[in-house]
């Protein structure tokens, strides 16, 4: 992987990615708090060590929670145009702005869900995605629980973290079993993503969805496992 991450773009790519990022600094409502000259750091490139995972890189069905102004999960389809990203979200005007943004930078493999993940995993969305990608979400247990019921068995998590918590990551430990998510690896990527202290946690599926997941929308974050 190149120290650059973005050099895996071509010009055709980086113009879609401009786009997405002229039309986040004209947003009027709030979707996101970098809009300035850091924005490519801090979405596209931080978006792109995501690709450093095997896993997300080989994914052609990827779900993106909490998609929020569309990173990681616009940037990924950009990038990985043979993958069917679904950016999940739950707030109407975030998607208004993800659903604009595709349709002015022409990404023909990306489609916004205005739902939570949980419902979507009550439904059709059940064990449906190679891969799960979120970026300041929520808690690990959090995340590895929302993407459960997502996943097909042997899938992944791919978590965008800032500093390393001994103490979340305790949690998640604690709560591995009883949600079939394995921690797997932890990629430091400071040195390359929009952030210097961002690490990456890969977290497995290791078998079949427990039967009480999903719980109820928001259940997970107010009361995480483990």
């Amino acid at each position: 992987m190149s120290a650059d991450p973005a050099a895996r773009l071509d010009a055709a790519a980086r113009q879609k990615l401009e786009t997405v990022l002229a039309l986040l600094r004209e947003e009027q409502a709030s979707v996101s708090s970098v809009v300035d000259e850091r924005a490519w750091q801090v979405h596209v490139v931080d978006s792109l060590t995501g690709l450093e995972v095997a896993d997300l890189r080989e994914a052609r069905r990827i779900a993106d929670v909490g998609a929020g102004a569309g990173f990681p999960g616009l940037v990924l389809a950009v990038a990985s145009p043979a993958a069917q990203i679904d950016l999940i979200e739950s707030v109407g005007r975030k998607c208004e702005f993800m659903r604009g943004a595709i349709a002015a930078a022409g990404i023909e493999n990306a489609d916004v869900l205005n739902a939570r993940s949980e419902d979507l995993a009550s439904g059709e969305g059940r064990e449906a995605y190679d891969a799960v990608t979120a970026r300041a979400v929520g808690r690990l247990s959090t995340l590895a629980e929302l993407a459960s019921p997502l996943l097909k068995p042997n899938g992944v998590l791919v978590a965008w973290k800032g500093k390393r918590d001994e103490d979340e990551e305790q949690q998640l430990e604690n709560a591995s079993e009883s949600l079939a998510m394995h921690p797997e690896q932890i990629l430091d990527v400071g040195n390359r993503a929009g952030s210097q202290h961002r690490h990456l946690h890969v977290i497995r599926k290791t078998g079949p969805t427990p039967a009480n997941l999903p719980r109820n929308p928001g259940i997970a974050k107010k009361r995480p496992k483990g």
